[in-house]
This record gives C-alpha cells, structure tokens and sequence, in this order.
C-alpha cells in the first residue's frame, strides 16, 4: 500500500514543480522517490518517512545557494537606465490633455507631470518614477541647469 501512496506522491510533487515556473515541491519529488524505494525494499514505515524527510532537506539544502546565486544576477531594464537622468520634453506634458513626451538616454517616452503642472516643449525635466510605460518627470531644478 505503501508504494502506492509514494508513488502518488512522486508524481503529485513531480506536476505541481511541472506546473509552477519557480522551485517549490523539486526536493519532495526526490524525498518520495528514496522512500518509495524503500518501501520497495521492505523498510519500515518510520524509516520510509525518515529517509523522505532527510532527502528532502538534504536536497533543499544543495539547491538553496544555487538559486540564491542564480537570482543574484540581475538584468538591468529600462527603468534602471532612466530613472533619475535628465530629459528634455519633446511635447508639451499636460496631465490634463493626457499629452506629453520626453526625450531620454537616445529615447522617446510618454511623459506625466510628477506634480501635474504643465511643462513646455524644451524643459529640461528629470525621470522620477515609471509607471507602466509612462515616466512621470518632475522640473529640473534651476541651479543645476546649465547656462547658454
């Protein structure tokens, strides 16, 4: 009876790891496999559940820090390019109207107003935050913009 049960639950384990796009159930697939051949094998019940429990820790433990580095690498995106750089709008921003554009880092954005005041064509303005594929923008501030 005991062979059925693991094996269910290597296969259950086995579909719902099938089924997620992240590790979650990979170290209980390779616990109930070393108890179901255990059970194969005549052990004990106790031994059965000891050997599926210390398999599966064991493994957890040996995958842990390859995830952890695996996730550590990090791709920059557009949002770590812009935020913070400096614009030139390139179409009046007015929050209002739902118009506006901003010319960043060799692209142009749709823009919003951080504060919902209105910005001309050729304000030097600076990326605060995006928001789906709209930067909101705020006025550069006087004393960093450079003198003609």
């Amino acid at each position: 009876m005991m062979n059925w049960i693991w094996l269910g639950a290597v296969v259950a384990f086995g579909v719902l790891e099938a089924a997620t796009a992240a590790l979650v159930s990979i170290w209980f697939v390779g616990g109930a496999a070393v108890a179901l051949l255990a059970s194969f094998l005549g052990a004990a019940l106790w031994l059965q559940i000891a050997l599926f429990l210390a398999v599966s820790v064991g493994i957890l433990a040996a995958v842990r820090p390859l995830i952890k580095r695996a996730n550590a690498k990090t791709v920059p995106t557009n949002l770590d390019r812009v935020i913070g750089c400096t614009a030139r709008v390139t179409e009046e921003i007015d929050n209002e109207a739902g118009t506006g554009a901003v010319y960043v880092e060799g692209k142009t954005w749709t823009a919003r107003s951080s504060d919902g005041t209105v910005l001309p064509i050729g304000t030097r303005v600076i990326a605060e935050r995006m928001e789906g594929v709209k930067l909101y923008v705020k006025p550069e501030p006087i004393s960093s913009t450079r003198q003609s």
